[in-house]
């Protein structure tokens, strides 16, 4: 990885980086060390749900170890340890020995389903390296993120994003394929649960494999890529919904069937699927779901939709929280205070 940089120093940056939801998913590692994915995957990045990250770099003398804080909270134990696994990296890259102070904030609910790793992985290493003047393009940022998670390689970019397997460290990356400004698609995520999983995204990940029916969800991911490709130029929200919910029953039904089994849903989870369904055949309204490795669902639609579907789901009673999200931009510097 190419070194540019003017002078490195130890300081100070804040970033603010979306979090993304997956059309075509990740699930399922070809090589856990570094994060290699079993197949491409597609993205739209999050203009409002979003981590923001604050990295102060200090001398040994004056800060002996990492101290990570996140949504007001110390960090201890597996979450601080992978943390200071992921500011290893950076530090490998710097060929610096520093410690870090880590201070995030999630404006959504962390490990629930809502790829808060993507958008806190992606905020932790632009900031990292913007608070030691290190240098690097965003391809080398999403090639950085990946290793401390997957997904966050995605939201190194804006829009509309894929994820390439690649073959090893340098070659797995994301890239661009529209900015934000390309779709007026439209993420309704519905929260019916903001408790932490019991078994985390990174473990689930491991088990992909002992599902009989992973080699078949992979298999026809090469169609899917494509379908969902095409349905971006072409804006089209009726060719591109079918498919992601068809790759999100997939990935559930990997899930479901691994060793030992995942069921992330909850009664919830279901009602809504059925509620989507019954207002596209019914209504008339085309919009479609996509899941995460969570209970919570993310309603797709075109802008125009949104605010009628927002205003059926405060009927239900498994509704925590609503989220509205627009596409958005790859990670930014926040000003102090700001």
């Amino acid at each position: 990885m190419a070194l540019r940089t003017e002078t490195l120093s130890p300081g100070r940056a804040t970033v603010r980086a979306g979090s993304n939801i997956a059309f075509i998913k990740y699930w399922g590692v070809a090589d856990a060390a570094i994060n290699l994915p079993l197949n491409n995957s597609i993205s739209m990045t999050l203009a409002d749900a979003y981590t923001t990250t604050t990295v102060r770099w200090c001398e040994r003398s004056a800060l002996v170890e990492d101290a990570c804080t996140i949504d007001g909270r110390p960090v201890s134990g597996d979450a601080a340890a992978r943390t200071s696994r992921h500011l290893d990296r950076l530090r490998a890259v710097a060929g610096v020995d520093w410690r870090a102070e880590v201070t995030s904030a999630n404006n959504f609910p962390m490990a629930s389903g809502i790829a808060s790793s993507a958008s806190g992985f992606a905020a932790l290493t632009a900031a990292g390296c913007a608070a030691m003047g290190l240098a690097l393009s965003p391809t080398e940022q999403s090639a950085l993120a990946r290793r401390g998670s997957g997904s966050a390689s995605r939201s190194l970019f804006g829009g509309y994003v894929e994820w390439e397997q690649g073959h090893d460290d340098a070659s797995s990356v994301a890239h661009q394929l529209f900015p934000a400004g390309h779709w007026a698609l439209r993420d309704i995520v519905v929260v019916v649960s903001g408790a932490a999983k019991t078994v985390s995204s990174e473990h689930g990940h491991t088990l992909a494999a002992t599902s009989p029916l992973n080699a078949g969800r992979i298999a026809a991911t090469t169609h899917a890529l494509a379908e969902v490709r095409a349905a971006i130029v072409a804006r089209d929200i009726e060719r591109l919904g079918p498919v992601i919910e068809a790759d999100a029953l997939a990935m559930h039904a990997v899930m479901m069937t691994g060793n030992p089994s995942l069921l992330y849903w909850q009664p919830a989870t279901l009602e809504l699927i059925h509620a989507v369904r019954r207002w596209r055949s019914v209504d008339k309204i085309p919009v479609y779901f996509t899941i995460d490795a969570g209970p919570n669902v993310h309603l797709i639609c075109e802008a125009p939709a949104a605010a009628d579907l927002e205003d059926r789901l405060h009927d239900f009673a498994c509704v925590q929280k609503i989220i509205v999200s627009r596409p958005g931009s790859g990670p930014v510097a926040v000003e102090e205070g700001g």
